[in-house]
């Protein structure tokens, strides 16, 4: 919506143009009245609106023709004064004014007039007849008032129509030729049908009716104006009403009814509500909403936003197979102008046997696309109507910004969901496999995939500790010369080798030893393809012996020619050290299985917290006391209880080796 309103009036000299706007401030008329009356500034507390308005005199006598295209320019509203009792002001109208705006504006953006017909207490009659035939021949004629400056008659309705014409113009949403809604319109509201309609049966319940009404309009509709609403689509048309709710037929009918009724601002209301400027195009603060983000912190989508998304894929998921089918995929996407996710996505994230998206794939690709580009993420929510079905102020309320990387090593702990690992080897050492790999694609799957379908990026959970996380994988075109800081920034890098390739590894051994000797990010060397012959790399240090070294992990074997899924406990290792990056693990696994990870926890176990608590509790009492202090039983007791539990811990760590 506009910020303020400029009205112009012109006309003839002597209609009363300078009377009108001197009897609408002082609400009487005046004994002198002036050749032009000084610009005028209504304060946005005053008019109905709550805009400020702007109004403008024209006087030929004093301003040049010059002056008066300038205005016309400058003119959000333009009122055309002629006097009832003047045929030739009214001729004037067609002959000289409407011509000289016309000629003075952009067919485009066409400023909308308004006829007033002052002077009316002089006559008895009307002059609506001789007017009516103008306003059809000229389109952008809003409306006409007749009025008196004289007895106030009509004046603030004057205004308010003038001001009116341009916060809620009819042109944009209605033909009066055609007597239908422009296409544009239709478009908009085609959309805020489909992000109203929650449960996407095509209809509007009365549930959804009262939904729609309380955001736009802040009150629900009572049951029998609800009837009453339905009612009125019933006679107009046969398919407008449905199982008693609305179709959107009949939603589109009442909104042409509306504006045929000269209430525009009831679509109006609906279309700003829903995000639209006067071009009903969605405007950049409902898209893209401001959103600070510090250096070294990354954005998530927050419970909400996940919720929300949820739903949206519950309602698009017709056949409730927890899967996205390519049809149920434009269904979904319809309220957006474009296609936002192409057949990359399809190798970017999990999908099932048929190569439909699953819901944790679904999920998987929002996580993507907001870790990557939030801005992106943001413009998708606004047109899902995030902010509106959830009440929010804006799509940032689902955006999660996090703590800065620095401190999360400082603290030696991490809230973040979201991981990144990006993947460096030579050209054809399998970091595409190991990829598709992490979406459950053996080497057989691999290879139907098309090359201009193809992905450098794969993400999906994993669970590290009981806990869901996301790992990014993102593979790093092989250009050794030149890594940007995009391709260094990241939560673990994995260095992919081909064990049948024996220059392969020459490639892993000089990126780490120029970018990530010294860097504080883990590295994981992996041995790819060692379901072929392995042979011996034409390196000054043979890969296990290289990171050994520089004390790294061994290298990790891997394939993905398999008859099934490949083994996913790779990507669980590597989610784990971006999440404890300062950790020197002494296993690269979290299977829960083996001695290392039993012992991790079992010190991280509730029980040993307790007992922990428990044991600082009665130290503390003790030193409070002070007395028992300097008691020597005290530090007796403390000796054998220190040797009890050593002991009982030696026992524990033995008896867990042997299930080994």
């Amino acid at each position: 919506m506009r910020k303020d309103v400029r009205i112009l009036l012109v006309g003839e000299p002597k209609v009363g143009k300078t009377s009108l706007i001197m009897s609408l401030v002082s609400e009487e008329f005046p004994d002198e009245v002036p050749l032009r009356a000084e610009e005028i500034t209504i304060p946005a507390d005053v008019t109905p609106e709550r805009v400020p308005t702007h109004i403008v005199d024209y006087s030929e006598a004093e301003q040049s023709d010059e002056q008066l295209y300038q205005e016309i320019s400058k003119a959000n509203v333009i009122c055309i004064v002629y006097s009832v009792n003047n045929k030739k002001s009214i001729e004037k109208v067609t002959s000289h004014w409407i011509p000289l705006i016309n000629d003075r504006t952009d067919k485009d953006s066409r400023v909308p007039l308004i006829l007033v017909g002052n002077k009316s207490d002089l006559v008895e009659h009307s002059s609506m007849e001789t007017i009516l035939p103008i306003m059809n021949q000229y389109q952008d004629i809003e409306t006409c008032v007749e009025c008196s400056a004289k007895n106030l008659k009509n004046i603030s309705e004057l205004f308010y129509y003038a001001q009116k014409a341009v916060l809620h113009p009819t042109g944009p949403l209605y033909c009066p030729e055609e007597k239908e809604l422009k296409p544009s319109c239709i478009k908009a509201l085609t959309r805020i049908f489909k992000v109203s309609d929650l449960d996407n049966d095509g209809i509007l319940n009365d549930n959804e009716l009262n939904f729609f009404q309380r955001t736009c309009f802040n009150t629900p509709l009572a049951p029998q104006a609800l009837e009453d609403v339905k009612n009125v689509v019933r006679r107009n048309m046969t398919d407008g009403v449905k199982d008693n709710g609305l179709t959107l037929k009949g939603f589109l009918f009442l909104h042409t009814l509306f504006i045929q009724r000269g209430r525009h601002e009831t679509t109006w209301t609906v279309l700003r509500r829903f995000g639209y400027d006067d071009d009903l195009e969605l405007t950049q603060e409902y898209l893209f909403p401001l959103i600070k983000i510090p250096s070294d912190c990354t954005t998530e989508l927050n419970h909400n936003a996940y919720l929300f998304l949820q739903s949206v894929f519950d309602k698009h998921d017709k056949d409730r197979d927890c899967a996205l089918s390519p049809d149920e995929v434009k269904d979904l996407f319809k309220v957006f102008p474009y296609m936002p996710w192409g057949p990359d996505v399809n190798n970017t994230v999990c999908t099932n046997d048929q190569g439909w998206i699953t819901y944790q794939g679904y999920l998987s690709q929002w996580t993507l696309t907001t870790y990557l580009d939030v801005q992106r993420s943001l413009e998708y929510l606004g047109y899902l109507g995030y902010s509106i079905i959830y009440e929010q102020e804006s799509q940032a309320a689902a955006i999660t910004v996090t703590r800065n990387k620095r401190i999360d090593l400082q603290k030696k702990q991490t809230q973040r969901s979201v991981f990144r690992c990006n993947v460096l080897g030579a050209r054809g050492s399998g970091k595409s496999g190991f990829l598709q790999a992490f979406l459950g694609k053996n080497l057989q799957r691999q290879r139907r995939i098309r090359e201009d379908h193809k992905s450098f990026y794969a993400i999906s959970t994993t669970y590290v500790y009981g806990q869901e996380k996301y790992l990014l994988l993102h593979e790093v075109m092989p250009d050794f010369d030149f890594l940007s800081e995009a391709d260094l920034a990241c939560d673990v890098v994995c260095l992919v080798y081909d064990i049948n390739n024996p220059r392969s590894f020459e490639y892993c051994a000089k990126v780490y030893k120029q970018y990530f000797i010294d860097s504080k990010t883990p590295c994981v060397v992996i041995a790819a393809k060692t379901d072929l012959h392995e042979v011996r790399q034409h390196y000054s240090l043979s890969p296990q012996e290289f990171c050994r070294k520089h004390k790294l992990h061994p290298p990790q074997p891997f394939t993905c020619n398999t008859t099934e899924a490949p083994n996913k406990d790779i990507y669980t290792r590597l989610t784990t050290m971006a999440m404890y990056p300062h950790a020197r693990l002494r296993c690269m696994c979290a299977c829960n299985r083996c001695t290392y990870c039993l012992c991790q926890n079992l010190l991280k176990s509730e029980l040993l917290r307790s007992i922990k608590a428990q044991l600082r509790r009665v130290v503390f009492n003790r030193h409070m006391a002070q007395a028992d202090l300097k008691n020597s039983t005290f530090w007796l007791r403390a000796s054998v209880g220190a040797t009890v539990c050593a002991v009982l811990g030696f026992a524990m760590y033995r008896a867990l080796l042997k299930q080994r």
